[in-house]
């Protein structure tokens, strides 16, 4: 549950958006005795991560991992606050049953995928800022099972990814997940942020002293407002500024969402696979999916499709996921197979308009650190307007916890500009 408010008239700042990195800030504010209040256009809390309960299971609909586990801050509050941490390794360069690659296919494409990581980190060294699908070796079998791989990481293709932006990413390698659900933590780390929902932010006003900011539910003033909302989102105008803020909204289209949708299936007869196993579809193609066996060793296959494939999936409806996860593990588990599963959710992240992906790319020419897209993103804007989120975060981007540290870094940056001093108010201090 939430602290759900009414609208006040005026506040000292106000965050758009009760995501990880909204209410990562207003906590860090509220701390500070600022304050604050987070306007969520959505019913609830979480952003794009939002677990829910079928059969007596969680099951992330949203981000389920947390990256760099060992050094990740949620990871530390999620077990400070009773949260179980699972630590079963992630199965990503695993095939089940060696179906549809051999062992030794295996072993080549993970080589081949790890040469192209070390092209991508010496033309980033170099200052080459192109597509990263420009590194591919021209005619190599493994290029179009690089892009279904990129689909998960990023999105989209390759070749809408920034060798410098791609290469600036970190992760130690370590990855956990939340029992009760990564969403779950989420909203109960937030559970004492007043926010009032249903209320999405429809114009900001900044000709005066004050900013007005106009809802769906009425208006209010504030000295400073933290805007974590998506950056396809922004980029769609969908929240207007009055005067308009060009570079912000440029900032956000040169880092637009791409698409990663999930498919939760229960299987019959899900003894008989590995627990925490894996299945990738074809290897021919970027237009497959990949199939988590019996996360958590529970009873459920979770589909994972990216990029292009789940764009065009989505824009088919909800059905379309069961229909091209039934097709593809027919070909690698017999005919049969589909008969023995069920659906429980598909997520919709990239036809949600509050959403419109599910996490940040940059696009080629636009990754350096110090002028590109995300780095443009986070500039204050008259030292009252701040951005954060997974977008804006220069090494963490695409997870959760990077737009939860975002959030407090926006959080700080907006006491400054009020007088506050944040080392006097710092909760990772007490």
């Amino acid at each position: 549950m939430s602290l759900s408010i009414f609208l006040p008239s005026s506040i000292d700042v106000a965050v758009v958006g009760a995501g990880s990195a909204g209410l990562s800030a207003a906590r860090r504010l509220a701390r500070a005795g600022v304050a604050v209040v987070v306007l969520e256009a959505r019913g609830r809390l979480g952003g794009r991560a939002h677990s829910v309960a079928h059969e007596g299971m969680p099951i992330d609909l949203g981000c389920g991992w947390l990256h760099s586990a060992d050094e990740n801050v949620l990871c530390t509050l999620g077990r400070e606050a009773g949260f179980t941490i699972d630590q079963t390794s992630p199965p990503w360069r695993q095939q089940a049953f060696n179906l549809g690659l051999t062992p030794a296919e295996q072993v080549e494409f993970g080589e081949t995928f790890d040469a192209f990581d070390q092209r991508v980190a010496d033309a980033a060294k170099a200052g080459d800022d192109n597509a990263a699908s420009n590194l591919f070796i021209p005619g190599d079998r493994w290029n179009p099972r690089m892009d279904a791989i990129s689909g998960a990481l990023n999105g989209a293709k390759f070749a809408e990814v920034s060798t410098l932006d791609y290469d600036a990413y970190e992760d130690t390698g370590i990855n956990y997940r939340v029992t009760e659900g990564y969403g779950s933590l989420i909203a109960f780390l937030g559970a004492e942020v007043p926010v009032v929902l249903n209320c999405p932010v429809e114009r900001i006003d900044r000709s005066a002293a004050r900013l007005t900011i106009e809802t769906a539910r009425g208006t209010i003033e504030a000295k400073s407002v933290i805007l974590t909302l998506p950056t396809s989102v922004l980029a769609s105008e969908a929240v207007r500024f009055d005067p308009p803020l060009s570079e912000l909204i440029e900032a956000a289209a040169g880092a637009p969402l791409g698409l990663a949708s999930k498919l939760h299936m229960a299987v019959e007869g899900w003894e008989e696979f590995p627990k925490d196993s894996q299945l990738w579809g074809r290897t021919d193609t970027s237009q497959t999916g990949g199939y988590h066996l019996r996360p958590f060793g529970r009873p459920i296959i979770e589909g994972y499709f990216g990029g292009d494939l789940a764009w065009g999936l989505e824009a088919q409806g909800e059905a379309a996921f069961f229909d091209f996860a039934c097709s593809e593990l027919a070909d690698l588990l017999g005919s049969s197979f589909p008969k023995r599963l069920r659906v429980l959710s598909t997520s919709m992240w990239g036809v949600d308009p509050f959403s419109m992906g599910a996490y940040s790319h940059v696009l080629p020419g636009l990754g350096d650190r110090e002028t590109g897209a995300r780095a443009r993103l986070r500039r204050p804007i008259e030292d009252r307007i701040f951005v954060a989120g997974e977008a804006t975060s220069p090494n963490f981007y695409g997870t959760c916890h990077g737009a939860w540290m975002e959030g407090e870094r926006a959080a700080v940056e907006a006491m400054v500009a009020l007088g506050i001093d944040p080392r006097l108010s710092n909760p990772s201090a007490e």
